[in-house]
Formats: structure tokens, C-alpha cells, sequence
């Protein structure tokens, strides 16, 4: 038995998973579990998950999750959700009782209706935080861009300041859809925290199970769909090997399926830190010496062993069988420091 979970936030996740475990209960129940309870906790929002995570440009808040179980064919995910708290339960809806694999948007938001869940009015899926972090990124991005000064609604300039805000208002999305790395990257300031849980955990009776849940990049351009919810990408499990899970910037993972590969890694005889390793460092030399976007890995086998790897400094936590409790290791920058990790990988 054991449980691992990306970013120090995980940690709670984590020690709901051992507790579960060690009361008997599968992976999937574990990781639905222990993923749903972060979600629907306003106060780790701000780490870009579930409720209280950050909106789109337009405000609203749209969630993605994944489940997937080791054996073969059985995944389940939900992207660009709106209103509903806890995607990852409704992630387990769709693999347990939809025909498809993956729904998104209004169609996904349909079934968790059919289903009983119930949509809440977006407030309530903001935070205090990431609603300020909003209006802030928001006033700051129309000000500092405004081509029309908007005057005193006199008689006079009352159809110049209606349709030149129109415009304005109109060539700011524009601008937003084109250009949404730009914006993201001017609006730093206002986010905090890491986005994606990932949680994977294993059983008394070897079944392995991962998730990942997101709010996504914040300020997104609506619909949009990072790696989170693809198989391959944030996440993927195989039942004779083991999981993996991928967070960082998600439009970019999604190029690499590092998941998957992690995971063939592992079933040609890579440790998963020796699998994360490689994974990492295969992304590295294809964008031939540029600085390495944001990615962070962690995976498990079927032995229990753990591993994880990053470009960047990497907290998670992680439990196995004969441990008292969880523990949080560090990735350094980079270099993917693995002196202690290696203690837990065998």
C-alpha cells in the first residue's frame, strides 16, 4: 500500500489516503475520496483547484478532473465544468456510467445533472482570494490598455462612451483569446500557489488508481483545456506497472505525454524516480537548450516505490506501507535533487 500527491497542499489528501488504505478500502474509492474532500475546501483554492479556484478572463470558474484505474479502458474526466465543486466525483460518473470517455462544458455539466449532482451559481465557486486576484488582474489589464477615455454621461457623449466601451470591451477579448500567455505572464503578480492535485494510490490488493484535478491556468481564455483531464498527459495508470501524474504549465505538458511515458519507462524496468528522470530530461533536450517549462512528475509502482522529478523546486508528499506517517520531499530546482527521495524507492 502507499499514496503520493503533487505540491505540499496534497499532504491532508495524502494522509486521507493512507488512513482509507490502511481501513481496507480499493484506490479508486481513495483517491475520489481524498481528491473531492481538496476540492471542495474553498482555502486551497488559491492552489488552482476546485472551489475558490481561479476564473477564466471572463470570471467564471471551469474545472477539469481525471480518474484513472490501472485496469485496462477504465478512465474518466471532465474538462472545462462549470458550477460543480468537485469535478473528480463526476470524472468517476463518466468512467463508471457514460459510454464516453471524456466530456466537456455543457455536456458535462448535463450528465453531473442527470447524475444528481447539482450546479451551484458561480460566487460561489470564487474564493475571496481569486475574486479579488480577478477584479485586480481585470481593472489593471482594461486600464492600462484603454484606448477610449470614458467621459461624463452627459447627453453629448452618452453613445460615444456606450460604444466605445463596446469595442474596447470586444478588442480586449480578442486580444485575451490571441494572445493568453501574454496576459498570463503580465498578470503574475495577482496569482500564488501551484495548480493541479494529483493523487495516485495503491491497494492491499495491488489495484492502482490516479487523479488529477484543476481549476486550469488562471485568467484562461474560456474552454480552455490543459493536460490534466488526457490520458498520457496528466496522468495514466497501468495495473501490471504502476501511475504517474504530470502538473505545470498543462499547454505545454500536453505536448510530451510524459504520463505515459513515465509509465513504459517503468514497464521496461525503470525505477519510477529513474522513469521520472528520464522523462524529464527527454523534454529538456527536444527544446534544445531552452529554459524548461514549468513540469513536475511523481509516479509509483506496484511495488510501492515512488519517484518525481521537475524543472522547477517540487514539493509532494508521500506514504507507503511501514511508514508512521506522511512524509513531504523536495525536488530542487532543476537538478532534481534525489538524495532523500532515493530513500523512499526501495
Amino acid at each position: 500500500m502507499a499514496a503520493v500527491g503533487t505540491w505540499s497542499f496534497s499532504r491532508p489528501a495524502v494522509e486521507r489516503m493512507m488512513s482509507m488504505l490502511l481501513a481496507g478500502q480499493n484506490a479508486t474509492d481513495v483517491v475520489e475520496t481524498a481528491m473531492s474532500e481538496v476540492e471542495d475546501d474553498v482555502d486551497t483554492g488559491r492552489h488552482i483547484v476546485g472551489r475558490g479556484g481561479y476564473p477564466n478572463f471572463k470570471g467564471v470558474v471551469e474545472c477539469d478532473a481525471a480518474i484513472m484505474e490501472g485496469l485496462p479502458g477504465r478512465f474518466g474526466a471532465v474538462a472545462a465544468l462549470r458550477g460543480i465543486a468537485q469535478p473528480c466525483r463526476v470524472a468517476r460518473k463518466v468512467m463508471d456510467r457514460s459510454p464516453h470517455s471524456l466530456l466537456v462544458g455543457e455536456g458535462a455539466e448535463s450528465f453531473a445533472q442527470e447524475l444528481g449532482f447539482i450546479p451551484e451559481p458561480n460566487e460561489n465557486m470564487l474564493s475571496d482570494h481569486t475574486s479579488t486576484a480577478y477584479q485586480v488582474q481585470s481593472d489593471n489589464t482594461f486600464e492600462s490598455c484603454c484606448i477610449f477615455k470614458k467621459f461624463p454621461n452627459t447627453r453629448k457623449n452618452i453613445i460615444y462612451n456606450f460604444y466605445g466601451q463596446i469595442l474596447l470591451k470586444t478588442l480586449f477579448c480578442v486580444f485575451l483569446y490571441i494572445f493568453p500567455k501574454e496576459f498570463l505572464e503580465k498578470n503574475k503578480s495577482v496569482v500564488s500557489g501551484h495548480d493541479t492535485l494529483g493523487l495516485i494510490a495503491l491497494d492491499l490488493g495491488g489495484n492502482i488508481t490516479v487523479g488529477a484535478s484543476t481549476s486550469g491556468a488562471p485568467f484562461k481564455s474560456p474552454g480552455r483545456v490543459g493536460d490534466s483531464p488526457l490520458p498520457g498527459c496528466g496522468l495514466y495508470a497501468d495495473h501490471t506497472v504502476g501511475a504517474a501524474a504530470a502538473t505545470g504549465d498543462g499547454d505545454k505538458i500536453m505536448c510530451y505525454c510524459p504520463s505515459f511515458h513515465v509509465v513504459q519507462l517503468m514497464r521496461q524496468g525503470s525505477s519510477p524516480n529513474e522513469a521520472c528522470q528520464a522523462v524529464l530530461a527527454d523534454i529538456q533536450r527536444r527544446i534544445s537548450g531552452d529554459t524548461c517549462f514549468e513540469v513536475g512528475l511523481i509516479a509509483l509502482n506496484i511495488k510501492g516505490e515512488v519517484g518525481a522529478a521537475s524543472s522547477v523546486e517540487f514539493p509532494y508528499t508521500f506514504w507507503k506501507q511501514g511508514m508512521g506517517s506522511v512524509e513531504k520531499l523536495v525536488l530542487n530546482q532543476a537538478s532534481s535533487d534525489t538524495s532523500k527521495n532515493d530513500l523512499f524507492t526501495h
